[in-house]
């Protein structure tokens, strides 16, 4: 069960991966605001996030989330509340605003395009574009406008500015850092840069290390 104010809590997790192991024993609590997770490559991070919102289950051990362990929740309305934005843009064939609406749209509802990408630091102008036009750095954060159109109460950040300059690196953790302030969004975000996961996190940075064995 999650202390008050806890997100998330990981007790006794283990997944494998081909036979073998990716995270072995993990005990972990989240709390709301912003979490930064670092660690080595194939220390489990990415598989981490696809915990958080059952886009992956353990072989063994809970994850809960606000005290409700996620197999109990529907998967489908988890993953509104918990929206993953993958570390590779993967926008759909069409315009911008067409991409921010999409999530709303299958569940009956219209999204305030504007808004979206207001928040995530693209102008409206944005909306009538063509989404396989515009840089990968632009596409991240059509991307993230797409998890904020379904309303989300944490994001889930796997590698956001990795392919990324230093400016649109800034533009992104700021965006990130408004979200908490502005909407009281929750973040947990994948990193391999130890001083963005300062930057974003302060002291609530998670370090994983790679699991031994196989």
């Amino acid at each position: 069960m999650a202390v008050p104010g806890g997100l998330f809590s990981l007790r006794g997790v283990r997944v494998s991966r081909g036979g073998r192991p990716v995270l072995v024993g993990l005990d972990l609590q989240i709390e709301t605001g912003v979490t930064a997770v670092l660690g080595p490559s194939g220390s489990g991070k990415s598989t981490l996030l696809r915990l958080l919102n059952r886009l992956a289950d353990p072989d063994d051990g809970t994850v809960s989330y606000r005290g409700s362990e996620v197999r109990e929740l529907d998967p489908l309305d988890l993953r509104r509340r918990v929206c993953l934005v993958p570390q590779l843009p993967a926008l759909e064939p069409g315009d911008v605003a067409e991409n921010v609406g999409l999530g709303p749209r299958l569940c009956g509802r219209n999204a305030d395009v504007t808004r979206c990408l207001e928040l995530a630091g693209l102008g409206p102008e944005y909306g009538p574009r063509q989404a396989e036009r515009l840089s990968v750095g632009e596409q991240q954060r059509v991307m993230l406008a797409r998890a904020l159109a379904l309303e989300p109460d944490v994001l889930l950040l796997d590698e956001p500015t990795s392919a990324l300059d230093e400016q649109a690196r800034a533009g992104v953790e700021a965006t990130v850092a408004r979200l908490v302030d502005e909407l009281g969004t929750s973040a947990v975000v994948v990193t391999h840069d130890r001083l963005q996961a300062q930057r974003l996190a302060g002291r609530s940075v998670l370090e994983l290390e790679r699991a031994v064995g196989g």
